[in-house]
């Protein structure tokens, strides 16, 4: 009997504080289940066995990760709500006889089953809609699989183990508050408010500056490159920003409204108003939590989202012809010996060889370049050599590809009849603007910049790089690319890439589509081959200098529907990842506004039952609180509206480095996402106000 004495006050404990412990008990249980559902797809082999699956898996490890250190955050955060309203109840037990080490095996016996039901319950509904979430992914793949139910032993043993360790913390960091107070302070821990601080113009200030510098940071960046790097530094600014805001600035904001006497005598501000100043410290500090989650949920929704719509446009940027065929040459010579004709001739055959109709080559793409890389120094482009400093070789900011192609395969490509006058070019620019009108290479001849064209059909090459691409369009590719040939960077490779690129579309299944691009390899090889042969014939009938010739002329192709798969596996896992983590951020949100107007309600409940004794009406009291709830509530919401606006240009940027390039796309669904997310808010804000309104005035209920 008496074994079950503590086991029995732990319970009643839970029990009695129902309306604090069942919402920390969900949260705890919806973690568990977000991780075991992570962690069950993570090992899951109906992923592995479709396309895009691997790919998909291996950023699931991420979020598995994410979930745990986001867990271990917030549950520590939710449970310090918890034990700031049960101090009062252990500083009883104390005071009647129980030492430290009773109220210890009391808080050891909470601890086990708040953690036995929430690992439990977690588990259990983890169990039930994994099988959902895998054929939720697997759709996102494109792909099929059986509906079989399975336990993913592994996942559940990370599960508990994981789990058992951040819930043993939290014991640990009760214990250690328990330990270290005495009886009084216990009983009086509840009723101990913070001093009304002072408004902190300093601090207002501090949090202002730093924000308009992280909202012209975000602004200002053009280049993706520096957008990914000044990414995390712009985040951290704004969540310092925005906590002082919410703590210094909001004090700020009350005691204005204080000195607006118009404002401030009324009921239905005078109450909520010196109630936020008595304890705006922290009631800022859950303000900013709350604004900063929000604003995760709508930056990583919108771009996952946005992504996962796009995956067909990102995969165009990087395959724009369902196939493909990328030529390189040695020299300038090798790219003019009319290999390219042979080498269509070739992948032609082997398409009707492969297609059992005849099959509709469409939008054909056929074009000549000759690429470099350098680097913009005092509005002049220099290519790397030995000579290129360090520092330069890893400034992105000021890296640029360029690419000569003929003017008349632009004029074909894209069914114009621009001319050009000698020196003169017209220019393609992709990720960031060209704002000069004169282009210099190494100290060359000047290009005049007669037009920049709004658009060109590029081969690819530029959704796969992460620096800044420019199409120089010019009336002759060899004499263009003559000053360059022989120039070799710092490993003694030649600075000038040639290429020939050709694609079509076909009108054929992906199937079809990638037996097509095997042969269209085959024939590749076969052709190689052959070129190889011939300049071993004649380089055997003349002086050689010994050492090893390169190929004039490698060529492989390239199939859309073959990469297909990847592009969803990856996009469509951060889509995934998006919406999960975006659930397990809101439940948080919602979860620390609830616990927030629970514990202020109980605060308030003894200032609007004194108020009331001097003459204020239960209506009265129904319009302080919408006014106290309706000043702090809609705030974060708005605040997070403000953030995602100033954060869109640079989420536009870093999805420029997922070759997203749909602006309008972005757009729509920031927007939708916003006005969902508002929707979801305000029921909130009903359901919360009804809860505090019910707190304060359950004293007049029971007279």
């Amino acid at each position: 009997m008496k074994s079950m004495f503590y086991p029995k006050l732990a319970w009643m404990g839970i029990r009695k504080n129902s309306r604090l412990y069942v919402p920390y008990i969900l949260a705890s249980m919806g973690m568990v289940m977000m991780y075991y559902i992570v962690a069950f797809l993570n090992t899951s082999s109906a992923l592995q066995s479709v396309p895009g699956g691997e790919v998909m898996q291996s950023m699931l490890g991420f979020g598995m990760f994410v979930i745990v250190a986001f867990s271990l955050l917030f549950l520590f955060y939710t449970n310090s709500f918890l034990n700031r309203r049960r101090k009062k109840e252990y500083g009883l037990y104390n005071i009647l006889g129980m030492g430290k080490w009773n109220l210890a095996k009391i808080l050891v016996c909470e601890s086990l089953m708040s953690a036995a039901i929430s690992m439990g319950g977690g588990l259990l509904t983890g169990i039930t809609f994994s099988k959902f979430a895998e054929l939720g992914m697997v759709n996102l793949l494109m792909g099929e699989t059986e509906f079989s139910f399975s336990l993913g032993a592994e996942a559940i043993l990370e599960t508990f183990k994981w789990f058992s360790i951040i819930f043993l913390l939290i014991l640990l960091q009760t214990l250690w508050q328990i330990r270290g107070a005495s009886a009084m302070e216990l009983l009086r821990s509840e009723n101990a408010g913070e001093k009304p601080p002072k408004a902190n113009w300093l601090l207002a200030l501090a949090g202002l500056v730093i924000l308009a510098a992280a909202y012209y940071l975000a602004v200002s960046i053009e280049n993706p490159i520096e957008a990914l790097l000044w990414f995390f530094v712009a985040v951290i600014m704004v969540i310092i920003a925005t906590y002082l805001l919410f703590i210094a600035g909001s004090v700020t904001i009350c005691r204005i409204l204080q000195k607006n006497k118009s404002y401030y005598y009324k009921t239905s501000h005078f109450v909520s108003i010196s109630s936020m100043v008595y304890r705006m410290k922290r009631n800022g500090a859950g303000l900013a939590s709350i604004c900063i989650l929000c604003t995760m949920v709508l930056v990583m929704l919108s771009g996952t989202v946005c992504l996962y719509a796009g995956t067909e446009d990102s995969l165009r940027s990087r395959y724009p012809r369902d196939i493909m065929i990328d030529s390189s040459f040695r020299d300038i010579e090798a790219m003019e010996s009319g290999v390219t004709d042979q080498v269509k001739e070739s992948a032609g055959k082997a398409v009707r060889a492969e297609a059992d109709r005849t099959l509709t080559a469409e939008n054909v793409m056929d074009y000549s370049i000759a690429e470099f890389s350098c680097i913009m120094e005092d509005g002049q482009f220099r290519t790397y050599d030995e000579t290129t400093p360090a520092s330069q070789k890893n400034d992105y900011a000021n890296m640029w590809q360029i690419a000569f192609v003929p003017l008349e395969d632009y004029n074909q490509m894209m069914n114009q009849k621009e001319t050009l006058a000698p020196g003169e070019a017209l220019i393609y620019t992709t990720k960031r603007d060209y704002e000069k009108d004169t282009i210099v290479i190494n100290g060359g001849e000047v290009i005049r910049v007669k037009k920049v064209v709004p658009e060109f059909i590029h081969s690819g090459i530029d959704g796969e790089q992460l620096i800044s691409f420019m199409y120089i369009f010019v009336p002759n590719l060899v004499e263009a690319a003559r000053p360059l040939e022989g120039h070799v960077n710092e490993w003694g490779n030649p600075v000038l890439g040639l290429h020939w690129y050709y694609g079509v579309d076909l009108d054929c299944g992906d199937e079809m589509q990638m037996r097509i691009q095997e042969k269209v390899q085959a024939a590749l090889e076969h052709e190689m081959m052959r070129m190889k042969a011939d300049q071993d014939a004649l380089d055997s009938t003349e002086e050689t200098s010994g050492e090893e010739e390169t190929s004039p002329f490698l060529a492989y192709s390239r199939c859309a529907a073959e990469e297909r798969a990847t592009f969803y596996g990856l996009y469509g896992s951060l889509f995934f990842l998006g919406i999960l983590l975006g659930v397990v951020f809101v439940f948080a949100a919602v979860l620390i506004i609830y616990y927030k107007q629970i514990s202020e309600g109980y605060e308030d409940q003894a200032r609007f039952e004194i108020m009331q004794k001097v003459g204020m009406t239960e209506t009265d009291i129904r319009r302080s609180v919408n006014s106290q709830v309706l000043t702090v509530f809609f705030l974060p919401l708005i605040m997070a509206g403000i953030h995602l606006a100033f954060a869109f240009p640079m989420v536009h940027k870093l999805l420029l480095l997922f070759s997203l390039t749909n602006l309008n796309l972005l757009l729509g669904v920031t927007v939708c996402c916003y006005l969902i997310f508002a929707v979801f808010y305000m029921l909130v804000y009903r359901i919360t106000s009804k809860g505090y309104y019910h707190i304060v005035s359950v004293w007049a209920e029971k007279k």
